[in-house]
């Protein structure tokens, strides 16, 4: 019997082959695990996309306009309230809504407003789905088109040339669909962002009017300015590009390499944060990002969404980032 029960035992190496074996099978399984999940988190993704755009619409609806960037009249130097903000009622969040008093600063928002997490404006792969260090803020993954590179200019309140500019005219906004002249399908409205990026701030240059884009993520960062690590899509209650909104400057996940005590960080700039300056006009080349590889997901103003290669043609993207352009876009290049 004692030889028999031995016998029936496993020795050392037959056990170290059996866990061999399950290590080999989990390093073969784990890949596949993660591109199901990561397939789930990208459908997810884009449904949340797509409840974005049914609320845009029911905005319309009542508003006959789209919500605007932020409400900037002539001269004023406080910080709306997002067009996300702007939505709540229409995506099932309208008790949030009643907390805000529109006719406050964002920056004066009690806590029990900015710290809420509203699941729709966050991405499911989202790395930093978390309050912010002060505890007084929650982040977002959805920024609206602010256009190409400019955005404001302070003195007259012209808005860029995106769908969603700052509006100087009323605080439900001043673009209507039918201003929309390159078409709903061909016009940008929103697309993912990463929270808590990185960039450069309050420069005050470009300081005049009429400046090109920059051609290069160095050109974009030698404008210089204070920088701000991990401090970008904090606030989804904030009007600034820099936190709710994206431009088209550069192509989807450009990497704009900044280093900086020994750490690199993938960068945004902004000129001067709207509503900071009554002089100095906003040039913003904030970069669409995603953590899905290979793309970055986007609402069109028609209501559809999809994913938009990394390997997008910079004229192209720009051009479906205006709203009245002109341009001429083959559906087959996007």
């Amino acid at each position: 019997m004692q030889r028999a029960m031995r016998r029936c035992a496993f020795t050392l190496i037959e056990l170290l082959v059996v866990i061999a074996i399950i290590a080999v099978l989990i390093g073969l399984l784990l890949p596949a695990v993660q591109k199901v999940r990561e397939a789930a988190n990208r459908v997810k993704c884009l449904n949340n996309l797509k409840q974005l755009g049914l609320g845009l619409y029911v905005h319309v609806d009542a508003h006959s306009v789209f919500p605007p960037a932020g409400y900037y009249p002539p001269g004023q130097t406080e910080d709306p309230w997002s067009a996300l903000a702007r939505l709540l009622p229409y995506l099932e969040q309208a008790n949030l809504q009643n907390l805000i008093n529109f006719s406050t600063s964002s920056d004066s928002a009690p806590v029990d407003v900015t710290s809420i997490r509203v699941p729709l404006f966050l991405c499911p792969s989202e790395l930093n789905d978390h309050l912010d260090s002060a505890g007084t803020h929650w982040p977002l993954n959805y920024a609206v088109c602010g256009g190409t590179w400019f955005i404001l200019d302070p003195a007259s309140g012209r808005g860029g040339d995106g769908a969603f500019p700052p509006s100087p005219y009323s605080a439900v906004g001043a673009i209507r669909p039918t201003d929309v002249l390159d078409g709903l399908s061909n016009t940008l409205g929103m697309a993912e962002v990463k929270a808590f990026t990185s960039y450069f701030r309050d420069a005050d240059v470009p300081a005049t009017l009429g400046v090109l884009p920059p051609n290069s993520p160095a050109a974009a960062l030698s404008y210089g300015g204070a920088f701000k690590p991990n401090g970008g899509h904090v606030e989804w209650v904030d009007s600034r590009t820099n936190h709710t909104g994206f431009t088209t400057v550069f192509t989807p996940n450009t990497v704009v390499p900044y280093v900086s005590d020994g750490m690199t960080y993938d960068m945004d700039f902004t000129s001067q944060r709207e509503g900071k300056s009554a002089r100095f006009p906003t040039y913003a080349a904030v970069t669409a990002r995603s953590y899905h590889p290979g793309i970055v997901q986007v609402l069109m103003l028609d209501g559809s969404a999809r994913g938009i290669n990394n390997s997008i043609a910079l004229d192209v993207w720009r051009a479906l980032g205006t709203r009245a352009g002109g341009e001429v876009i083959d559906e087959g290049s996007y």
